[in-house]
């Protein structure tokens, strides 16, 4: 069903974002729920059926949902599902129960609105690189649209209310993915992340909640929504990622400095890796990819290094996403078993690393 997203070249992946060398992308995500029907964990099949149908009705007459498609979540099967898990365009809780769930996705990808996930909307807009403005203007638009034709559950004293008490007030969840191989190789991300949980910030890794920091990638977002307005939260997380960003640049000063040698050695290894393995594990594949972001960034291997075409950025981005697991059987067309998957993993770095 998802076939075009294996090769878009334009969607939050591209590379092409502000200062995507380190900020990997961007996301705002808004919560809302319509007014006198209960919260989806306490819904009746009926009432969720409802909610879906209401959206339904109104997104197309949405300008900004014109390039978006409507789908039941009933209708994607289980190999599509995890596809759009790993391009981070649903969730893992949305995805484990097909009942009364909807979907609108862009076909850029730029746009996802899970229907009936945790609250009755889970909008959200992706950005490449860091452009938490741009994600805010096409979400403010969208969210003001969909406001003048539903109901929203809101309080004045309280703001829009959802499932979980966290999200209560403006119900905005803003993130950055940064890419921080240089705070990991220098010993310094534990008293960043410290220092982000005691100021109210959540980090998460590749994959969102409770998954690790795998290709040193590290979601930060606001923990909390309630009495600041949609301007001060992305104010306040953009000043963070500047903080950790300018950490991440100055632990890769730091490498070129005083272990140069040993930084170069390993690039230039991982990629004999990608470019000789026949056997290959997402995580070992992650581990290299994120090495050779960092040697790209550092100048130590140039985008000829890695692309004939010069488009050395877009193919490590790209990578990433098309190495897991639902991607590789998507290419192939059926069902993999992991060493199946370890095979085609290391047959599609060879191809992409042979010059």
């Amino acid at each position: 069903m998802f076939d075009e997203f294996l090769n878009n070249q334009s969607s939050w992946l591209s590379g092409r974002g502000p200062e995507s060398e380190i900020v990997f992308s961007t996301r705002i995500r808004l919560a809302r729920n319509l007014s006198n029907i209960p919260f989806p964990f306490r819904s009746a099949a009926k009432e969720k059926q409802k909610v879906v149908e209401m959206v339904k009705d109104v997104h197309g007459s949405i300008e900004g949902l014109k390039n978006c498609g409507f789908y039941h979540l009933k209708d994607i099967d289980s190999l599509d599902k995890q596809l759009l898990l790993e391009r981070h365009l649903v969730s893992q809780e949305y995805i484990a129960s097909d009942e009364g769930r909807g979907l609108i996705l862009g076909h850029d990808e730029e746009i996802s609105i899970m229907i009936n996930e945790e609250d009755h909307l889970r909008m959200q807009v992706l950005a490449s690189g860091f452009d938490l403005q741009k994600c805010w203007n096409t979400l403010d638009s969208i969210d003001n649209a969909f406001s003048n034709k539903l109901s929203f559950s809101f309080l004045p004293d309280l703001g829009f209310l959802t499932a979980c008490p966290t999200n209560v007030g403006t119900a905005l969840r803003a993130s950055c993915m940064l890419h921080l191989p240089a705070l990991i190789l220098t010993k310094r991300i534990n008293k960043i992340l410290e220092l982000l949980a005691r100021i109210s910030f959540t980090t998460r890794g590749l994959f969102g909640e409770g998954t690790q920091a795998l290709g040193d990638f590290f979601q930060i977002s606001n923990q909390i929504s309630l009495g600041l307005s949609e301007q001060e939260l992305i104010g306040n997380l953009s000043g963070v990622v500047n903080q950790v960003k300018g950490q991440e640049i100055d632990a890769r000063d730091t490498l070129l400095k005083k272990h140069r040698i040993n930084l170069e050695d390993n690039v230039w290894r991982a990629l004999g890796v990608m470019k000789n393995s026949r056997l290959i594990t997402s995580k070992e594949a992650l581990s290299h990819l994120s090495i050779l972001s960092l040697g790209l960034d550092l100048g130590i291997i140039r985008d000829n290094d890695l692309s004939p075409k010069g488009l050395g950025r877009n193919l490590l981005n790209r990578l990433f996403i098309v190495i897991q697991p639902a991607h590789l059987q998507k290419i192939e067309g059926k069902p993999l078993n992991e060493n199946e998957r370890d095979f085609i993993r290391a047959s599609i770095l060879r191809e992409n690393f042979s010059n």
